[in-house]
């Protein structure tokens, strides 16, 4: 299955993972009052450049900087395009 889009260079494609929507204690949450998500899964890699070798895959669940990427809608689902060095770690 193709996403629809192919990023370039060393950008990935972003699908966040969504946050919890209670408390630790039970107390759910309204949309407004929840934390963005920092870790997502990769669904599109580019093929890296000459300067910096493509380390991530389709699949790995990462952990991203806060204000990175661009956030784009496609296909009636959300997605962040971002640089790889915007990426933090990979969680195992």
């Amino acid at each position: 299955m193709s996403l629809g889009i192919k990023p370039l260079g060393s950008r990935v494609v972003i699908k966040r993972i969504e946050a919890e929507e209670k408390t630790a204690s039970g107390i759910v949450l309204p949309g407004s009052a929840q934390e963005k998500p920092q870790m997502a899964e990769i669904v599109a890699v580019g093929p890296g450049t000459e300067d910096e070798k493509m380390e991530l895959s389709v699949g790995d669940k990462v952990i991203f900087s806060q204000y990175a990427g661009t956030d784009v809608k496609y296909g009636g689902e959300e997605y962040s395009i971002m640089n790889q060095r915007d990426i933090l770690a990979i969680v195992e």
